[in-house]
């Protein structure tokens, strides 16, 4: 059985966003195909208790500096995990837990692989700090690694910058389960967070400008035909709220804007599923785990041109629109008011994900890639 360490610096579920999300999957579906999986990760604090993982074992190291994810020095610690393994994935890419454990691999000649999760262009804060990373080690993890995962087919182009040529990059994208969300209780989610009976636009994620919730905010009071529609934001906040609640209020529809803090299960099922349509305003983004959730609860989804999943408009399943406020409006103001519509294009993103976008799936492809990987030639330390 391969023995299969999964390494990403943040794994709690209401920080650690779409890489965490995704580690968290995999090990669980990598463990149902007989793979022997570990988390390796930092204690960073968790909003739900860190959990053994469906047969997969989850280890933290201690964090010395939360903002940027220093590590603490554990050197003999981490050698014994690297050397447990068969082969690692370093998930993400601006982490030193990642820097740490490359180190490691090499110094034991263990086979690696790089998974960004669309991490690789230079984006957000900290660019120039970004720029000193890859100049010391960054491009050297991405070129020296033995496999390469990319989620979408733009995130495969965009490693032709770190010098490895995209046809070499394996594509395994996102999944969701067959079913994702068993229990939920609409009603009582419109209870609790004071939504009534309104039909309304849901923003699914973290409060950072990333996630574009502010062009999500300025296209909603764009709107010409917004109707008796409210916008819900579920997700925490990483300072945006207040910049959007003062936005909200200038704009006069403070009374139409919720915000609901981080959600998860029955209440995370519930906020889908109460959903008129899901938006996706990522200014970037790997690929949406927001947008196949959406869709396994049978929602169409309206995304940004920056997600790399355009395959949504394709399969009827959703619209995509430039990442600006105004094709954005215009978007929801042809979407709004055909429920029935929307209704259509739910079923069809719903079968689009159910038939091609599977954790297990995803799984299948890994092991494949497992094994390829170690049937090459020893590593060199």
């Amino acid at each position: 059985m391969i023995r299969f360490l999964n390494v990403v610096a943040v794994i709690d579920a209401a920080s650690g966003g779409g890489a965490a999300e995704r580690s968290l999957q995999l090990t669980r579906a990598l463990a149902n195909e007989g793979v022997i999986p570990t988390l390796l990760t930092l204690d960073t604090g968790f909003t739900e208790p860190l959990k053994e993982t469906d047969g997969a074992r989850v280890v933290s190291l201690r964090c010395l500096q939360k903002r940027f994810l220093i590590p603490a020095p554990q050197r003999d610690k981490l050698a014994e995990i690297v050397r447990d393994a068969d082969i690692v994935q370093l998930t993400n890419h601006w982490t030193l837990l990642n820097a740490m454990v490359y180190g490691m691999a090499r110094k034991l000649g263990k086979p690696y692989i790089v998974c960004p999760a669309g991490a690789l262009p230079i984006f957000g804060r900290s660019r120039r700090l970004k720029k000193i990373y890859n100049l010391l080690v960054g491009k050297q993890i991405v070129r020296n690694a033995r496999g390469w995962v990319a989620i979408t087919e733009l995130e495969r182009a965009q490693f032709a910058a770190y010098g490895v040529e995209p046809s070499r990059v394996t594509l395994i994208p996102n999944g969701v389960w067959a079913d994702p969300f068993p229990q939920y209780d609409e009603a009582a989610f419109r209870r609790r967070f004071d939504l009534g009976a309104q039909p309304f636009i849901l923003f699914m994620g973290r409060l950072n400008p990333i996630k574009g919730p502010d062009i999500l905010l300025e296209a909603f009071a764009q709107l010409k035909h917004a109707g008796d529609h409210h916008l819900v934001f579920a997700g925490p906040d990483e300072g945006l709220q207040r910049p959007l609640e003062n936005l909200a209020a200038a704009r006069g529809i403070k009374s139409r804007v919720h915000f609901t803090g981080y959600v998860s299960g029955p209440d995370k099922a519930a906020a889908y599923h109460a959903a008129e349509l899901v938006v996706v305003p990522s200014r970037q983004e790997a690929m949406s785990i927001v947008a196949l959730e959406a869709g396994a609860c049978g929602k169409a989804v309206l995304l940004t041109d920056r997600c790399g999943f355009d395959e949504i408009a394709e399969a009827g399943g959703g619209q995509v629109v430039a990442a600006r406020p105004d094709a954005m409006a215009q978007a929801l103001d042809r979407l709004l008011p055909d429920r029935e519509r929307l209704r259509a294009m739910g079923e069809n993103l719903s079968a689009l994900v159910r038939v091609h976008y599977t954790w297990p799936g995803a799984a299948q492809h890994y092991v494949r890639l497992f094994d390829s990987i170690l049937k090459q030639a020893p590593c060199a330390s």
